[in-house]
């Protein structure tokens, strides 16, 4: 027997291993990440550059442009993020408008900028200009009229299928991934899943093309969502541009959080809001470091969208309003009522938009993308275009719903019967009795509000980017503005109630019902996302409100628990739970009495578990194995007979390692054995060279015995984001806990179907 170190030319062959090669610490597709393994590589690679720093100038100078490479990052996932929002926001302007008419002075110009550079338009007709033609007026010369008005209801609905057409062909052929809000999958990313191609080159350009187009198409669905998908996918295009990010899977979803609360940031114009997003909703991995990078992220998002100026009313808000009013004790009562009709509405949306989504994945429905989404543009089109308050775009209806009815509203909703007396100023307008205008536009308020509820069940999940934020403020805001009306009118007409006698005399202003649609935005929005914080922040940065914080926590908080009630699921964690994806969720708690042993394989009955030996085995046995199983990794052992733990290595890394090999060096067959330990075995003479593969080894995998309670498990997975952990019992190997195995388990035990999580 001789010692296989003393082989000719075997040192330099059996350590070859010693020097990195290609490929070695990457995943796989649908697999999770190990959070501990990167974290640890990256801590390896610091300390290597901050060693190496200290050897020459140069190398000072790489250490420097290391640690600003962050920075770097965030600047320019800022400029792109909010460049791109810019171009969406003015896109759907002009196109959205399009489908009623065009600008003769120059086709390029929404409805609004056509008329804002018209020398011939009055006041009271601002929004009527020559230069502003309908399609009627354009084809037919005509703008009044039954055939007019069939024309134009009639282009309107032709323009509105040709936008959702073009826009699922581009998904299903160019980017199957661009569909969706993308929030769902953002936050499984985040979580350690790898899901490749969803944040890639190619979804960014069909995500942010579609988008304009569905938006343009009148469809009930909002861009905010698809627009953190839109930055993450800037967050990712960076990331592969510096080795410190595209080789470090952990570091890479420090950035992405930092690019969603960007997202957010120019989806609102609320850069607070959209870190404050990033923490509570999507990151999974959320360290202090990553916090002030978001915030810098979202600031210069918000200042590159802010000098794009897209609303061109040199504000940064989207729905920016001006109340003269302070809101009242007693107000709390009905702004309290919008919470509790907020978690209603989120928890039937969410159950209803759920069973749809699953019929369409179980039925012969999910064959025809193309067609739903044609047949539900038609459908909300048909319906649409006859109620003012559903023809228009989502986020102008919401705008006009939380505006205050001032002296120069010309809208139906502030059609009030004025006091010919009144000499009061502009800004302070008393309560009124309702005009006509007002009573019809309930009416239509109320048709809409139906219509919004039922369609947004079935548009939200189709093979389109959609995002859910605008269609839940706007069932929001229909339904508080009129609790509004009719809280004002019942100060109004009853003035000596006790509840309105110390705070609302006669001819004072008191209620205002824009507020009223502003926090029934804040309950609809929070009892279909179980958003909290970071919801009333958005809706205060939103509307530039800051005094009316209480009432929107109030509505938000009520919204929460009266949705929770009814199951702790927002929509976002139902659709990752839809799609089988292995989530774990920080907000679940397990509370059941189960032991590591009850969920550990291999069970009683089953197959042992397959280990590696730490030198026993050849390649060709190593091979094999690999062959008939489809396991991530495998723990290897000291030998059969005694199932000492040695430590663990991934199927990936064995599969690379033995393929670099047998490429680079000569003397590795199928015969040769492989060993994990430092020194090689000793081995007969004329035996072939061993392969040393101690690299790939992980000499500490997380293990937990037998015994430990499954909550403690559960809680380490969560905290830690392990992929795996083993089972012992002093010392020795009993059996593996995955990711996979724990999700199931909880799914049984919450009654659910285990098979539902279908990934690694």
């Amino acid at each position: 027997m001789v010692n296989a170190g003393d082989m000719n030319g075997s040192g330099n062959l059996m350590d070859f291993l010693d020097e990195p090669f290609p490929d070695v610490g990457t995943y796989e597709d649908f697999h999770t990440i190990d959070w501990l393994r990167e974290k640890s590589r990256d801590t390896d690679r610091h300390r290597k550059i901050t060693s190496k720093s200290k050897e020459s100038i140069w190398e000072f100078i790489k250490s420097l442009l290391d640690a600003w490479s962050g920075w770097v990052v965030m600047l320019l996932i800022g400029l792109l993020a909010g460049t791109l929002a810019g171009v969406i926001d003015l896109a759907v302007d002009w196109m959205t408008d399009l489908k009623e008419g065009v600008c003769l002075s120059a086709f390029w110009y929404s409805h609004e900028q056509c008329c804002w550079t018209s020398n011939e338009t009055t006041f009271d007709d601002r929004d009527k200009c020559p230069q502003w033609q309908k399609w009627s007026e354009l084809l037919v010369s005509q703008s009044e009229g039954a055939s007019a008005y069939i024309l134009n209801y009639f282009l309107y609905i032709m323009w509105a299928l040709c936008f959702a057409f073009l826009a699922v062909s581009l998904v299903r052929v160019f980017a199957p991934y661009a569909c969706g809000s993308g929030i769902p999958e953002i936050k499984t990313i985040l979580s350690g899943f790898i899901i490749r191609g969803y944040l890639g080159k190619w979804t960014l350009l069909i995500k942010t093309v579609t988008l304009v187009l569905v938006v343009s198409s009148g469809l009930s669905l909002g861009k905010e969502g698809p627009l953190v998908h839109v930055a993450c996918c800037c967050g990712n295009f960076f990331s592969s541009l510096f080795s410190k990010y595209s080789k470090n899977e952990g570091k890479r979803r420090e950035v992405l959080s930092a690019a969603a609360a960007a997202g957010v940031s120019v989806a609102f114009g609320a850069p607070i809001g959209g870190v404050l997003f990033s923490l509570e909703e999507v990151s999974y991995y959320f360290p202090l470091k990553t916090l002030w990078r978001s915030f810098f992220a979202a600031l210069v998002a918000a200042f590159t969208l802010r000098s794009i100026n897209p609303f061109g009313n040199s504000r940064l808000v989207l729905f920016y309003v001006e109340y003269h009013t302070p809101w009242y004790m007693a107000e709390l009562f009905p702004f309290i009522l919008l919470g509790v009709f907020g978690g209603l509405w989120g928890t039937l949306f969410i159950r209803c938009n759920i069973a749809w989504c699953r019929r369409r994945k179980t039925t012969r429905l999910g064959k025809y993308p193309v067609l739903e989404v044609i047949v539900i543009t038609a459908i909300t089109a048909i319906i649409a275009y006859p109620n003012p308050y559903t023809r228009r775009s989502t986020s102008e209806l919401i705008s006009e719903l939380f505006n205050d009815c001032g002296a120069l509203e010309s809208s139906q909703l502030c059609d009030y019967i004025n006091d010919p007396n009144m000499t009061r100023p502009v800004d302070d307008i008393p309560d009124r009795p309702a005009g006509p205008g007002v009573y019809s536009a309930m009416w239509q308020l109320a048709l809409a509000l139906v219509f919004k509820i039922v369609i947004t069940i079935f548009t939200f999940g189709m093979k389109i980017p959609s995002g859910l934020f605008i269609p839940s403020m706007a069932v929001g805001a229909m339904a508080g503005r009129m609790v509004g009306i009719g809280v004002e009118q019942l100060a109004y007409h009853h003035h000596d109630w006790i509840i309105f006698r110390n705070w609302c005399r006669p001819g004072a202003d008191c209620v205002t019902p824009g507020l009223y649609a502003m926090v029934g935005a804040a309950a609809c929005l929070g009892g279909v996302t179980r958003m909290t914080v970071s919801l009333v922040v958005i809706m205060f940065e939103l509307t530039g409100g800051l005094e009316y914080i209480v009432p929107l926590m109030a509505a938000a908080v009520t919204s929460k628990w009266v949705a929770d009630a009814f199951g702790k699921e927002g929509i976002y964690e139902a659709h990752i739970h839809l799609n089988g994806y292995p989530f774990l969720d920080v907000k679940d708690e397990f509370t059941h009495r189960t032991l590591a042993t009850d969920v550990m394989r291999p069970r009683r009955g089953e197959a042992p578990l397959s280990v590696l030996t730490q030198d026993s085995m050849t390649v060709e046995d190593v091979e094999t194995l690999i062959k008939e199983t489809d396991y991530n990794g495998f723990p290897v052992v000291v030998s059969k007979d005694s199932e000492r733990l040695i430590g663990f290595a991934q199927r990936r890394e064995l599969i690379l390692a033995i393929k670099n090999a047998r490429q680079r060096q000569d003397g590795v067959v199928s015969n040769s054995i492989v060993y994990f330990t430092e020194d090689p075995p000793e081995l007969p003479p004329n035996s072939p060279h061993p392969l040393k593969l101690r690299r790939i080894l992980n000499l500490s995998p997380f293990t937990v015995t037998d015994h430990t309670p499954m909550e403690t498990v559960v809680d380490i997975f969560r905290k830690l984001g392990l992929r795996q952990c083993l089972t012992t019992r002093s010392g020795r190997l009993l059996g593996i806990i995955t990711k996979k195995d724990v999700l199931r388990h909880m799914a049984q035990m919450a009654n659910q179907d285990p098979e539902s999580i279908m990934f690694n």
